[in-house]
């Protein structure tokens, strides 16, 4: 092995050849395993993955604890390496015994695998900031990848490098290649401090953006920003923020903010949690909401809009949530539709309330026997009944218009039957009622609701129905479709209440904001949101600003109480806006003259959306003119979920436009929304919210189940969803670790569908980080010792046809990925790599060097190894934004050029397209190769023949039978060790007697010669055997997507789905037709 690092790392053993001996290490069955299985699996002693047991977070000892541990382990790896061999010894004994016992059996059993100890505990011996302290691929933590070990020490001492601060020139100025800024929104709305799936998308976006641009020298900045919620209070302390008093409340918030950096707390646990999952955020920068330049920008900017107008007073029907005593604006208001009558979950209550109905009832008519018909959604509104109104033109009630009907539960209410054209005859009774508010701002009945004063909302729903059908004044209740508001915070019913409130002009707003769109200045991706931001945007509402909350920024407003008048807070000219109360002042001293008055700040606090709104350049410094502002500003990607497309985007865009007079920034990628594995979105109470930190390492499911406890869910709601976790997590979730995590989460990113979350697949990707450790491992382990890598990674144009090509397809990669990830294309640019490293690099030309380097000349031998490690060092970088930690550790393994003194691989040059690397005759060429070798395992396998292969290659052109002959000792080391011999014919010849072909392309095919090896006629009623069951499942699959049931209701990706598998099938039904008309053209021969 190479040892000779130059990275700065003691390896801490000598592994590879010594002395003069240059024959490089036979290559372990474990490596073989890596290049060969498609699964990428390898072992670590008796066959499991290190690690796959959850691993905690590793710690820091000292020096004497880590001496004590590394004795303990010699000690333990060696009882257990002759524990090991005695299993071994005594499972093949009993897998003998077990075979010879069933003998007449069609398959024997196998000797079962002994069972692996778990490894112990990682330890980190690298004190923490410190440059990691390497291990040797013999350590035991080591042998295998390991994600726990992998991922360890990295993340501190890249951040106390500041390799994530921004770079400038020396004279301060943005870098030649340009500048690239991202943000990234951390609310703390999760008040147990944990992340979901949705943060670990977007951070793992956001920071292989960062990334990618870091690595093609650019000035960078991701700007990391909090905000918090007042649910963390009761969720703490079960007070509400009335028990505390304003005062208090403000004051222990603060303090929150403040001291939990300083201990194990909400703020602490995201932030860790932002780390582990490789976020290389500039924390020197990180922002709060309530931080003092960004409580100023907010002043500025509410002062600034007030004096002219765009912000303003108003009485107008709010968006009322009795949980959280606030008004809403209509973005947090979600609409719950229902299709008749539904039991809901409502806060407060203990049993589900009763909706999708509509009631209908009689009011009696004043001296009169007669009665008038009403119908409501909401029967106990009826309290506040005030009046009702019909159509003059309605013959119904034409000769009730000017009569009165009696209120049956108010005593003295008297309600006027009046003629409104307004009103639609045609729809419910053709009555409308006229009412007042009934309700205080927490859901209680006032004084209007008469006897029922004091009683919650919908207890008196049912109340009232029991009433009314006393008073035999009940006449029917029918299901009715409708939407219920629910606020998306809290989950409360919303009501519609009439307020005096803060409200911002949109309209004029939102101009400048769609046409910097429509012409390009901005680019919205995909194409469905920049079509919804549009919708959005032309048909824009004014916007409430006034929280009745206590934590945010207090509006900074004044109101003048003057002395000897009724002031009505309703109206906007007694309101005097100022950055200080001094100012505030003598606004007010010159509109009010003469007049004695005391100022009253308004309570209530901003939307925090505000605030969020003015971060691309607030968190920059302004209102001050600052360095940042100017170097920095606008930024480059805005990144976010759709959800918050017009919370939080187009506000920015619209106040960037506003208060800075410049777009914000120039891109907005919006990714998908992250649903469980059944397609449902994710819910505390459904049990399906998966923590990033669980994924990463591993959780037992019985833990899983903890902790819903925690999460103070409804008992019912807690066993709902233990009984999802069991289903969907039976053995708990398996270890995957960060960098298989994020390269999952950002494969799926197609811009498309939403996403559904499936662990099978995440830990899929683990293994495709196993296959990159191990081919990184099985080169290092071949390169000889004192290799030096040439300075450049120019081609010599000496290098073998595989060369060429290896070093064509790292072209072409490299290509397809600097176009992808600009373009947002994620999952092609995954897609991508995974195919370079996969199929190109592990399976096909590491595989075609090992005969190179084992048998070849010296000059062949040092081509290719020059070679291996070009092509392994452009794998490791061109993928180090998706998975920064594994492709650090081995990156800092690798021999360095001359002259390259690159600190760490998130620092090196993004490789790019080079035109001299282009090689698309090679690449033909070496695919003619890549295409026989495949041709004669496909057929060896598929007929059983295991050694003395007959192999005739068939040529129909001149460069293929040209390649074929020359690369002949290439196609031999990509086939099967059973191959007997390779002959390289030409298509003038006649085709090889006793063969099956297997066509490659359209100038060449494989032979191989069966005939007199296989039983002809079994192998022909095999084939058609499966020929028949196959056309049955056709026949079956067919009659499945003409059935106009399922073309009706079956959702289109599922349908497909099983329009790909007929096709399969037929496929399938063609290949048995081929191989049973090639066996009887044999019996012919």
């Amino acid at each position: 092995m190479a040892a000779n690092s130059g990275r700065g790392n003691d390896i801490n053993a000598a592994d590879g050849p010594l002395g003069g001996d240059t024959v490089p290490p036979s290559v372990p069955t474990d490596v073989k395993s890596a290049l060969k299985d498609a699964a990428g699996q390898t072992t670590h002693a008796s066959g499991q993955e290190a690690g796959m047991q959850p691993n905690p977070t590793p710690k820091v000892k000292t020096e004497k604890e880590l001496e004590k541990e590394r004795k303990k382990a010699e000690k333990n790896a060696k009882f257990l390496q002759k524990k090991k061999a005695a299993e071994a010894a005594a499972a093949v004994s009993t897998a003998t015994a077990a075979s010879d016992s069933k003998t007449k059996e069609k398959k024997k059993a196998k000797a079962p695998k002994a069972e692996e100890e778990p490894l112990p505990p990682y330890v980190e011996e690298t004190p923490v900031g410190e440059k990691k302290r390497l291990r040797s691929f013999d350590d035991p933590q080591m042998k295998a990848y390991n994600p726990i070990a992998v991922e360890s020490a990295w993340y501190e001492w890249w951040e106390k490098q500041g390799f994530f601060k921004p770079e400038f020139k020396d004279d301060g100025s943005v870098k030649d290649e340009g500048s690239f800024g991202i943000y990234l929104l951390i609310s703390l709305l999760q008040v147990t401090g944990a992340l979901h799936m949705g943060h670990a998308l977007g951070t793992a976006l956001q920071d292989s953006m960062i990334r990618y641009n870091r690595m093609h020298g650019k000035t960078t900045l991701w700007l990391r920003t909090q905000s918090v919620v007042e649910n963390m209070l009761w969720r703490k302390e079960q007070k509400t923020r009335y028990d505390l008093g304003r005062a208090k409340f403000v004051d222990t918030v603060w303090e929150w903010s403040l001291t939990c950096s300083r201990k194990e707390d909400y703020h602490k646990r995201i932030n860790n949690a932002t780390r582990k999952m490789g976020a290389s955020c500039d924390w020197t920068r990180e922002a709060f909401t309530m931080d003092a330049n960004l409580s100023a920008a907010v002043t500025e900017t509410f002062v600034r809009l007030h004096e002219e107008g765009t912000i303003y007073r108003a009485n107008r029907l709010v968006n009322w949530c009795t949980k959280l005593n606030t008004a809403l604006s209509n973005l947090e208001v979600g609409n719950k539709e229902l299709t008749g009558r539904t039991l809901l979950d409502v806060p407060g209550y203990e049993k589900k309330i009763e909706f999708g109905v509509i009631c209908h009832f009689r009011y009696p008519i004043a001296d009169s026997n007669e009665f008038i018909e009403v119908a409501t959604t909401r029967i106990e509104t009826m309290l506040g009944d005030t009046g009702i109104a019909v159509h003059p033109n309605d013959e119904r009630y034409k000769h009730l218009v000017g009569k009165t009907a009696v209120h049956p539960f108010i005593e003295g209410r008297l309600l006027p039957i009046v003629a409104d054209d307004y009103v639609d005859p045609e729809f419910g009774t053709g009555c409308v009622k006229k009412f007042i508010n009934i309700l205080t701002d927490d859901g209680i009945m006032n004084e209007n609701a008469g006897p029922y004063k004091g009683q919650k909302r919908f207890d008196v729903r049912y109340t009232i129905e029991k009433d009314l059908k006393d008073k035999n004044l009940w006449v029917d209740k029918k299901d009715n479709p409708m939407k219920v508001p629910l606020c998306e915070k809290s989950k409360d019913v919303i009501e519609p209440l009439l307020k005096p409130q803060w409200w911002m002009r949109m309209e004029d707003l939102a101009k400048p904001a769609i046409e910097v769109v429509k012409n390009g200045q901005i680019k919205i991706q995909p194409e469905s949101a920049e079509k919804s931001y549009y919708r959005w945007m032309e048909g824009i509402q004014d916007w409430c600003l006034s929280r009745q909350l206590w934590w945010g920024h207090q509006c900074p407003i004044y109101f003048a109480n003057v002395e000897g008048e009724a002031g009505d807070k309703a109206d906007g000219s007694l309101w005097f806006s100022g950055k200080t109360e001094e100012q505030a002042r003598a606004k007010a001293e010159k509109a009010l003259p003469g007049k004695k008055f005391t100022l009253e700040r308004d309570e209530d606090v901003l939307d925090t959306w505000f605030s969020s709104g003015l971060w691309p350049f607030s968190t920059l410094g302004w209102p001050r003119t600052t360095e940042d502002l100017q170097r920095l500003y606008p930024t480059s990607v805005l990144e976010t979920g759709f959800d918050i497309l017009f919370f939080w985007i187009a506000r920015m865009i619209m106040l960037g436009l506003k208060m800075v007079g410049e777009i914000p920034f120039k891109e907005v990628y919006c990714h998908q929304l992250v649903r469980d594995s059944d397609g449902r979105k994710m819910s505390k109470s459904l049990g399906n919210v998966i923590d990033p930190l669980d994924v990463i390492s591993g959780i037992p499911l019985d833990d899983l189940h903890g902790k819903l406890v925690l999460g103070n869910l409804h008992p019912s709601e807690v066993e709902r969803a233990k009984k999802y976790q069991k289903a969907a997590f039976p053995d708990g979730i398996p270890q995957c670790g960060t960098d298989a995590m994020r390269f999952t989460l950002i494969n799926y990113s197609t811009g498309g569908s939403d996403i559904n979350f499936d662990i099978k697949v995440m830990h899929g990707y683990r293994k495709f980080c196993n296959k990159i450790y191990q081919a990184t491992r099985f080169v290092l382990g071949n390169l000889p010792e004192g290799f030096v890598p040439r300075k450049t990674a120019k081609p010599t144009g000496q290098e073998s046809l595989a060369e060429k090509w290896i070093l064509h397809k790292a072209n072409k990669c490299a290509k397809e990925m600097n176009q992808a990830i600009p373009a947002k294309e994620f999952s092609k640019a995954t897609a991508s790599i995974y195919r370079y490293w996969y199929d190109e690099l592990c399976d096909i030309f590491i595989e075609n060097a090992k005969s190179i380097i084992q048998g070849g000349s010296e000059a062949e031998k040092e081509s290719a190894l020059q070679t291996l490690y070009t092509a392994l060092e452009n794998a490791l970088k061109m993928i180090h934004p998706f998975t920064p930690f594994v492709t650090e550790e081995l990156w800092q393994r690798l021999p360095r050029r001359q002259g390259d003194e690159t600190a760490s691989i998130m620092l090196a040059r993004y490789p790019v397209y080079e035109t001299e690397l282009d090689d698309p005759e090679a690449e033909a060429a070496y695919e003619l190769v890549q295409g026989t070798s495949k041709g004669v395992r496909s057929l060896m396998a598929e007929y059983a023949l295991k050694d003395g292969a007959k192999v005739f290659i068939q040529t129909y052109d001149e460069t293929a039978f040209k390649t074929a002959t020359e690369q002949i000792q290439a196609i031999k080391s990509l086939t099967h060790k059973g191959v007997a011999s390779i002959d390289v014919v030409p298509g003038s010849q006649s085709r090889p007697a006793g063969c099956v072909a297997f066509p490659v392309s359209c100038a060449a095919a494989v032979f191989l010669e069966v005939k007199g090896r296989v039983d002809i006629d079994n192998e022909i009623a095999k084939a058609s055997k499966k020929l028949d069951k196959t056309r049955a499942a056709i026949q079956k699959q067919q009659k499945l997507l003409a059935d106009p049931a399922y073309q009706e209701k079956v959702a289109a990706t599922l349908q497909e789905a099983d329009r790909k598998k007929l096709t399969d099938l037929e496929s399938e039904a063609k290949g048995f037709e081929g191989t049973i008309k090639q066996f009887e053209d044999l019996k012919l021969e």
